[in-house]
C-alpha cells in the first residue's frame, strides 16, 4: 500500500478503541443501535450459518444479539483493540486491512463499524471476499459522508476565526455510489448497498465530543492537528453549532449516515444473470408496442 493512500493514524485508532472500552457500554448507544439493525437483517436471510467473523466486534453486542438467534454458534470476535478482543472467547486482535485467517474460512462476516477506519478499504473488502467460503454471506455497516456534516461546518468556521486557516477535524467517509462499486470490484455477487440517517440530539457540542471520545470515534486522521488546540476554539465551535442548528431549548443535532453493504461469496448455486440474447420472449410483446431498429423515427414524432 503506497503512502499517498494512508488516510489514518492506524496506530492512534487503535489507541482511542483502548480508551473507548473503558469508558461504560451504555455510552456506546450508536454502535448498539447499528448491531440491532445487523441483527434484524440477517434475521431476514433464511440461512443457518455455522462460523462467523465479527469485524471490529467491540464489547461484543452484535455476538450476544447472533448467539441469541441461533444462527451462528461458532463467532471470532475480531477488534485492533485488546482491551475489547480479550473479554470474547474466542477474541483475535487484529487490522481489517491484514487479516490473519485463511481462505474460505468463515461463512458469514458481519462488522457494525468496523471497517469506516481503514485506508484500503479495497483491499480490505477484497480479503473478505477471500476468507469467506463459497456463497458466504458479507454483511456491514459503516459512516457515511454525511456523517457529523454539521461538526465539520462549525469546526471548519471556529477555526478559520480563531486562527485564520482550518484543518482536517472530521473524518472523510465513504459514499454509497463508491461502496457499491468497490462490492463488485472486491468479486462479492449479489451486492446491495443502501443508506439511512440517524440523528442524536446534545445539549451542547462538549456533550457530543465525549460521546465520540467514548465511542472510540474521535479525529484519527493523519493530517489531523498535532498540538494542543486552544478552548477558544471549542467555545467558538459551541457558539456556532447552537446559533445554527439549535432548537428553541438549546439542543443540537448530530447527524449519523449508516451504509449497509451485502454481498455474496460467488458460488455455482447461486441465481445467475441470462446471457445477453437468450430471452425466449419479445420485450415488445410484453409491452404491447412495435419494436423498430435503433435510429429510426416514429411517424409523428420528429
Amino acid at each position: 500500500m503506497s503512502d499517498d493512500i494512508i488516510i489514518f493514524d492506524r496506530a492512534a485508532v487503535r489507541r482511542h478503541r483502548e480508551r473507548g472500552a473503558l469508558f461504560a457500554a451504555e455510552t456506546r448507544f450508536l454502535h448498539r443501535a447499528v448491531q440491532e439493525r445487523l441483527a434484524d437483517r440477517l434475521n431476514e436471510v433464511r440461512v443457518r450459518f455455522t462460523q462467523a467473523l465479527d469485524l471490529g466486534a467491540g464489547d461484543g453486542g452484535l455476538a450476544e444479539l447472533l448467539a441469541l438467534s441461533g444462527q451462528t454458534p461458532e463467532i471470532v470476535a475480531f477488534d485492533p483493540a485488546w482491551r475489547f478482543a480479550r473479554h470474547h472467547k474466542r477474541g483475535v486482535v487484529g487490522e481489517a486491512e491484514a487479516l490473519p485467517f485463511r481462505a474460505a474460512s468463515f461463512d458469514l462476516v458481519v462488522s457494525a463499524l468496523g471497517l469506516h477506519w481503514t485506508n484500503d478499504l479495497p483491499g480490505a473488502l477484497l480479503q473478505l471476499r477471500h476468507i469467506l467460503k463459497p456463497d458466504g454471506l458479507l454483511l456491514a455497516t459503516l459512516f457515511g459522508g454525511r456523517t457529523l456534516w454539521e461538526l465539520q461546518e462549525v469546526m471548519m468556521q471556529a477555526e478559520l476565526d480563531v486562527s485564520g486557516g482550518a484543518g482536517p477535524r472530521v473524518s472523510p467517509f465513504a459514499d454509497v455510489p463508491d461502496c457499491g462499486a468497490l462490492l463488485q470490484r472486491a468479486g462479492l455477487a449479489l451486492p446491495v448497498v443502501d443508506s439511512e440517517t440517524l440523528t442524536v440530539t446534545y445539549p451542547h457540542l462538549f456533550a457530543l465530543m465525549q460521546d465520540l471520545r467514548a465511542m472510540g470515534e474521535t479525529n484519527a486522521q493523519v493530517a489531523r492537528p498535532r498540538t494542543a488546540s486552544p478552548r477558544a476554539l471549542f467555545l467558538r465551535a459551541a457558539e456556532l453549532y447552537r446559533e445554527r442548528f439549535g432548537d428553541a431549548d438549546g439542543r443540537i443535532p448530530a447527524t449519523f449516515q449508516l451504509i449497509n453493504l451485502t454481498g455474496w461469496a460467488p458460488a455455482a448455486s447461486q441465481q445467475q444473470p441470462l446471457k445477453r440474447g437468450s430471452a425466449t420472449a419479445r420485450l415488445a410483446d410484453a409491452l404491447g408496442t412495435e419494436e423498430r431498429p435503433a435510429g429510426d423515427v416514429v411517424p409523428g414524432r420528429g
